[in-house]
């Protein structure tokens, strides 16, 4: 989209006496005066009049006239103030704006009306006020289903747009995240089956990445705001695909949720570190409740998909040898969510070529222990700090990293365990001649592991006697406190 317009300059061509007199928004230099007769067009525009006059021309009723669309994206970056948005609210713009997304078949005037309803609800007063209006809220999320478009080809172009009007504007998000309001929403997403359909159409086939990470977002927080909306759609994939003739009727039903997933986050991994960070959450969040887990492992070719580009992003992009420790910082948000995923998935039992026993180990044991390893690295407080004047400022943030960074470790160990717990005579001898379980290695694990999965290295220790009987006696002296059975 071209960027909008700057808002309107000061008057001079002698109003000065007229803003004296009250015309200017609070304080701010813009005019009330002016403002009322842009709202004032805007009524003009889908009033039952006019409507009827353009509705043999289908084709004007989709443009939007160049001096009105300028004045209406004034209005659009004047609603960022929050006197101009307050003023809006009083003058019950949100019912005019309404107006239009209920009357008016022109995508670009919708898309701001909406947007100006985005900045008004970032102030929450108007932010709850908004959200309490049901007829307004009704209307607003009809605009991801409209099916007006004659074609259907008309009908996924008109769903695209339109759920790119709420998701890329802050409106649907920003109300997401207001406490007050945020279940109002979620009961009213839960009301509307088809937003699940269009959410779905997006992350499948869209290839626009800004689109694709603001859906990803609304779908996370959805998500981690209502589990049981989350089910619904984990299900709702599920049912469809039942409903769905099949040759064979043996065949596991397709989740939809997980595939679309998968495909956004193929789309936004190179160009959006940040979108893939939520596209590998919300796999995350679907991994807390076992119709998630499900939902991935039990249709074959959706199991092997996720857990290829998960593998391949640990294995072959995150953390890798040549990077710096510091690395971790940047990427130990969407690690743990790769791990957590991973872990989910391996510690499923499904009987699948891409979890056979000595294929994935290795490569995982080596980027699970370098992860620990930069982890040391990076929770190393610097000895002497010259910045002691800004040590309170950034407090705060030092203790959220120190947060996610302990996360990280603890998914990091329960899923190193659960491989450990697996390993074969063969699989060891095998990361000993590789490098993958060297004694630095070994050591790296050990003293992440210990106390807390002590059964599991030694049982670890056991089988390493039988292969290198010297690495196992270093290792054992390294840390007293394990006691091998002989």
């Amino acid at each position: 989209m071209d960027r909008n317009p700057s808002p309107p300059p000061p008057s001079r061509d002698g109003d000065e006496e007229e803003a004296a007199g009250g015309d200017c928004i609070g304080s701010t230099v813009y005019s009330k005066h002016w403002l009322f007769g842009v709202l004032s067009g805007l009524i003009q525009m889908v009033t039952p009049e006019n409507a009827k006059s353009s509705s043999d021309d289908e084709e004007q009723q989709m443009e939007l006239d160049e001096e009105m669309e300028n004045e209406i994206c004034r209005v659009w970056d004047m609603s960022m103030d929050e006197d101009v948005a307050l003023f809006l609210q009083e003058f019950n713009a949100p019912d005019i704006f309404m107006g239009v997304l209920a009357k008016s078949r022109c995508p670009r005037l919708r898309e701001i009306c909406v947007g100006i309803l985005g900045n008004m609800a970032c102030f929450q007063e108007i932010c709850v006020s908004i959200s309490s209006d049901k007829n307004l809220g009704q209307v607003l999320l009809h605009c991801l289903h409209d099916s007006d478009p004659p074609t259907l080809l008309e009908t996924s172009r008109c769903a695209f747009f339109f759920l790119w009007i709420l998701c890329a504007r802050p409106l649907l998000l920003t109300c997401l995240s207001q406490t007050e309001v945020a279940s109002v929403w979620v009961e009213r997403i839960r009301e509307n089956p088809a937003i699940y359909d269009s959410i779905c159409f997006i992350m499948s086939s869209s290839t626009n990445v800004d689109l694709l990470v603001k859906v990803g977002e609304v779908v996370d927080k959805l998500f981690d705001l209502d589990e049981k909306l989350m089910l619904e759609w984990i299900r709702s994939g599920a049912v469809q695909a039942l409903d769905q003739p099949q040759e064979d009727s043996e065949q596991q039903p397709v989740f939809r949720i997980v595939p679309c997933v998968l495909e956004a986050a193929k789309q936004v991994r190179s160009e959006n570190p940040e979108g893939l960070d939520v596209y590998m959450h919300i796999l995350q969040l679907l991994t807390t409740v076992d119709d998630g887990i499900q939902a991935i492992v039990q249709c074959p070719d959706t199991g092997k998909d996720t857990w290829n580009l998960l593998f391949d992003l640990v294995c072959r992009e995150f953390c890798q040898a040549d990077d710096p420790p510091i690395i971790l910082q940047e990427q130990k948000t969407v690690l743990a969510s790769v791990f957590s995923v991973l872990s989910a998935i391996y510690a499923s039992q499904a009987e699948q070529e891409y979890l056979k026993i000595g294929k994935v180990d290795l490569p995982l044991i080596d980027s699970l222990i370098r992860v620990l390893q930069n982890m040391e690295h990076c929770q190393k407080k610097p000895e002497n700090s010259t910045e002691s004047n800004t040590e309170e400022t950034k407090k705060s943030d030092l203790t959220q990293d120190d947060f996610h960074l302990k996360i990280l470790k603890d998914i990091s160990c329960e899923f190193l365990s659960n491989i450990f717990q697996v390993l074969t005579k063969e699989t060891i001898t095998q990361g000993l001649k590789e490098g993958q379980l060297s004694k630095q290695k070994c050591s790296c694990a050990f003293e992440n592991l210990l106390p807390f999965y002590s059964p599991v290295v030694e049982d670890f220790l056991k089988i390493l006697r039988e292969v290198d009987k010297n690495l196992a006696g270093n290792l054992e002296e390294g840390f007293p406190s394990l006691k091998i059975q002989t």
